[in-house]
């Protein structure tokens, strides 16, 4: 009989022991997290210097919810990269699935915020009210997600979001599949750590909009 597992439920160890999914301590695994900010033009620096102030406008009114995250954070960053433009697409709330390959027959299922170009970009956005928890808490959920894309032989990157921390994921569907993490980067801290996250959100745009 087939169990089936929500994306949201799932663990770490779940995805490990139905899945073989391994991180990888190689320090070359995942070269897209060193990319520098210095090419950023100053008109893309000046309009990332006003989202960290509309969210923390909003965070000290309200606890923001899904759709206000994506809508002060994660719509100005997208139009920013350029992901409203050909030859990327964006779907909204994605169903997902995904079958183990043991032969217990588990099978994932769940839906995604946002998923862009071509399939190898998901972005999961987690509410701020969450974020007691920070953005951890969806790290198995968006593994969960990648694992399920169809492009098996190529990477695939998640971003994950509360809208303060940003935390990016690489996973190769090798065998075992692996994955790797960059650093968690936060509105938080001095300077502006979104020059580092659009900076990487472009260079991965640009080299997945070939494949």
């Amino acid at each position: 009989m087939t169990q089936t597992l929500a994306a949201t439920e799932v663990t770490l160890g779940d995805l490990r022991d139905r899945f073989g999914l391994t991180r990888t301590t190689d320090a070359v695994f995942s070269p897209e997290w060193d990319i520098s900010a210095s090419a950023l033009t100053e008109i893309e620096k000046q309009a990332l210097d006003r989202v960290p102030k509309n969210y923390l406008s909003q965070l000290e009114a309200q606890s923001m919810n899904e759709e206000t995250v994506k809508m002060v954070v994660v719509a100005p960053l997208l139009d920013i990269a350029g992901f409203y433009r050909l030859p990327f697409t964006i779907d909204s709330e994605v169903a997902v699935e995904v079958t183990a390959t043991d032969e217990s027959g588990v099978r994932l299922t769940g839906r995604i915020d946002t998923l862009i170009v071509q399939k190898q970009l998901w972005i999961l956005v987690v509410e701020s009210k969450r974020t007691r928890f920070s953005v951890q808490t969806a790290i198995p959920q968006a593994l969960a997600y990648l694992l399920a894309r169809s492009q098996q032989n190529h990477a695939a990157f998640a971003l994950i979001t509360n809208g303060g921390e940003f935390l990016f994921i690489k996973l190769h569907g090798q065998d075992p599949p692996l994955y790797e993490f960059s650093s968690t980067f936060s509105l938080l801290n001095r300077g502006n750590d979104l020059y580092k996250v659009l900076s990487i959100v472009k260079n991965l745009g640009q080299s997945l909009a070939v494949l």
